[in-house]
């Protein structure tokens, strides 16, 4: 069963789509099979992969309100094995006609239930807001990625979306996480950059992924193209640091299911087997003593 992420942080230009785009594309070239939820109602990820979103009719602006099941609105993209929901302006009116709805807040986490089995990681864009699309995000996930820019006013949102993360926690999901923290967008020319890296790596921790994102030209282009990165130009360092980034993100995957299946081994009651060997290995002494 795939896990699904959250990629978001509340303050926009962050390099959130930037990081949903290029690590759902770069996981898929490695030979995961990925879903990526374009619920932004910029459409941004969705023309990142190549799909026009002023030309689609079926869209997850549908899939909110119910209307249509989401194998029909799903898209193949350029990448094997990589599949899209997009997404265009229209979506803007789900924050409106959902407000009265019933189950208003888990109306992505049902559709999604329908494909998770099929994918290994399903990735959500969400809005760079903290409205009832995001809501749906948070509530649908497994846990939340969230990119920081290497610059003073991204720390002022930080802590207003830990706030908002705590709250889902308490009401609508319980087992939502932090799955990590990716730096972007790093100048090292100055101080700055140097002093907001230290002072994330001391708030969140072993959460902080190691690679960190650079400012390139390469990344700001390839979305005008329709590409990813790695297929824009795979030798930009753009592209060699999100390579990085996704080895790294896969490595913190493989770690934690081997510490989950060591534990479930830990917890397991002795097979039949290794009772047996259990009494054919015991010694006279160890017999128990019987009083007459």
């Amino acid at each position: 069963m795939g896990k699904i992420i959250a990629i978001c942080n509340q303050k926009g230009g962050t390099g959130k789509t930037t990081t949903a785009v290029n690590l759902a594309s770069l996981l898929a070239l490695h030979g995961k099979k990925i879903l990526l939820v374009d619920a932004d109602p910029q459409g941004n990820a969705t023309s990142g992969l190549g799909v026009n979103k002023n030309v689609i009719k079926k869209s997850v602006y549908d899939v909110f309100l119910g209307r249509i099941p989401i194998k029909e609105i799903l898209q193949k993209s350029a990448i094997v094995g990589l599949d899209i929901l997009p997404s265009n302006i229209n979506l803007t009116g789900a924050e409106i006609e959902l407000v009265g709805a019933i189950s208003r807040e888990t109306r992505l986490k049902r559709a999604l239930a329908s494909v998770k089995e099929e994918y290994d990681f399903i990735f959500i864009d969400s809005p760079p807001s903290l409205g009832l699309l995001t809501l749906n995000a948070f509530v649908a996930s497994d846990s939340i990625l969230i990119p920081i820019q290497c610059e003073f006013y991204a720390l002022e949102g930080v802590s207003q979306l830990l706030n908002t993360i705590r709250l889902i926690k308490e009401g609508l999901n319980s087992d939502l996480t932090v799955e990590g923290v990716l730096l972007t967008m790093a100048d090292f020319r100055t101080n700055l950059t140097n002093e907001v890296i230290s002072e994330i790596k001391n708030y969140f921790k072993e959460k902080v992924y190691k690679t960190i994102i650079p400012r390139n030209i390469k990344l700001s282009e390839a979305p005008s193209f329709g590409k990813p990165v790695a297929l824009y130009d795979k030798t930009s360092i753009g592209a060699k640091k999100y390579e990085e980034f996704a080895m790294e993100f896969l490595g913190r995957k493989l770690k934690d299911n081997n510490i989950l299946v060591y534990n479930k081994l830990c917890d397991l009651p002795p097979t039949p087997t290794e009772k047996g060997e259990a009494v054919m290995n015991r010694t006279v002494d160890d017999e128990p003593r019987h009083s007459i």
